[in-house]
């Protein structure tokens, strides 16, 4: 296949949706000789900060000089940021070039009788990424956990080190009613005898990562417990932060906007320590440069700064605050919110903590199946249809929040990573 026989393959088995069982994904790499076994791993699991950590310990291993792979989900414009080497997306020729091979393995498996239903897309682009990367001899991966964890494609992997960043809640559906029982999903990438960072603050969740490890006799560390404590010496757009690790002070300003970014780079930091002991002694200036050189698109991005327009993937309580904290501090005013969001997630919710920020609020709807029509918005919005209007095109959208913002104000979009994607599309120079 080529790229675009990729893409269109890609999209056909989007609607197999999600499937729980890590079977599928074991029968494909044997078939592969288990290439996910063939190099060192971390793993990331969490709510909200995941894909954030997994970019700082990208960063922090390539300060190092060692040669990181690097998966995470979703993507902002092409599939081909979930898998990099070296902070390099991977390219059309090699992802046609291992998806075709992929194809051709799993209509084999499936002739044979061992494979009794076809992968998902989430486990297509798992088992792509860890092909690509016994391809390229990496020498460590960083891989970011999809949803939950427990039988999350990622799952496969035997880590050095596991991370459990944040636990809020969302996928329901498929997790759990309570925090205890998403807890217990997102747990589920505990090994026995493998140590676990637990950067969780909300009691019943913390007990729950706690008590699991203690069942496998995991090395459990509490990211702010013991002795170990993050402190903020400066506020501004860029923050700056102490953190104590077991005797070791770093100081250091992320790269990454928000006062949230500290927790997860500390998070960053306690993993680092662990694999230092692990694996392979780590420096602590490269630590912290690895940190401060950290980018990770559609995270409190800015896209533009004449209009001033920044984006952010805040899709839960727990990141609309965050954001929320940084634009009432930091961003110029008045601020106009595009704001799209997937039809599961707690629309009143977002929109109470998110639309008071603004002067108008305009709604819209990214190009995927499962995003919320502007009306559905509308309706759950109460108290704030007075400064409500619907584009549920995006492109227009943009170009009405960019005629209607004051001179010095600031467009804002946010709601979904994939309306951040459908921005960047259209400030290609971001």
């Amino acid at each position: 296949m080529n790229y675009e026989q990729c893409l269109h393959y890609l999209d056909n088995i989007q609607n197999l949706g999600i499937k729980f069982g890590l079977d599928n994904v074991r029968t494909i790499l044997g078939s592969f000789e288990n290439p996910h076994l063939s190099f060192p791993t971390l793993l990331v699991a969490g709510s909200n900060g995941k894909g954030s950590v997994c970019a700082m310990l990208s960063h922090i291993l390539s300060a190092h000089g060692f040669k990181t792979g690097l998966y995470t989900s979703p993507h902002l414009v092409h599939v081909r940021e979930r898998i990099r080497c070296h902070h390099v997306p991977i390219s059309e020729k090699s992802f046609s070039h291992h998806l075709t091979r992929l194809r051709n393995r799993i209509e084999k498996l499936i002739a044979a009788k061992k494979l009794l239903s076809p992968p998902t897309y989430f486990e297509m682009l798992s088992c792509l990424a860890f092909v690509y990367f016994e391809e390229q001899r990496i020498d460590m991966a960083v891989l970011e956990v999809g949803m939950g964890g427990r039988f999350d494609a990622t799952n496969v992997a035997e880590p050095l080190v596991t991370a459990i960043t944040t636990i809020s809640r969302e996928h329901q559906k498929y997790l759990g009613d309570t925090p205890a029982q998403i807890a217990s999903e997102k747990a589920g990438i505990i090994k026995s005898g493998i140590p676990i960072v637990c950067g969780v603050e909300e009691a019943e969740s913390f007990e729950t990562v706690r008590s699991k490890a203690g069942e496998l006799h995991a090395p459990f560390v509490g990211a702010f417990n013991e002795g170990r404590y993050l402190s903020l010496i400066k506020s501004g757009p860029r923050h700056t932060f102490s953190y104590l690790f077991d005797g070791h002070d770093y100081v250091f300003t992320p790269a990454l906007r928000g006062a949230h970014q500290g927790r997860n780079a500390a998070v960053a930091i306690a993993v680092s320590e662990l694999l230092g002991r692990r694996w392979k002694k780590l420096d602590h200036g490269r630590i912290i440069r690895g940190l401060e050189e950290t980018r990770w698109p559609g995270r409190l991005e800015v896209i533009s700064e004449q209009p001033f327009v920044l984006v952010d993937g805040a899709h839960n309580e727990e990141g609309a605050r965050a954001l929320r904290a940084y634009v009432e501090g930091f961003v110029p005013k008045p601020l106009v919110l595009i704001f799209a969001v997937m039809r599961d997630k707690s629309i009143e919710d977002l929109a109470n903590i998110l639309f008071p920020l603004a002067e108008r609020v305009i709604l819209t709807r990214f190009p995927y199946h499962k995003a919320a029509r502007p009306e559905d918005v509308l309706e759950k919005a109460r108290g704030f249809q007075h400064k409500i209007c619907l584009e549920p095109d995006v492109e227009k959208a943009v170009n009405n929040a960019l005629e209607a913002v004051s001179a010095g104000g600031t467009v804002l979009a946010a709601g979904s990573l994939f309306l951040v994607g459908e921005l960047k599309k259209l400030f290609p120079d971001s």
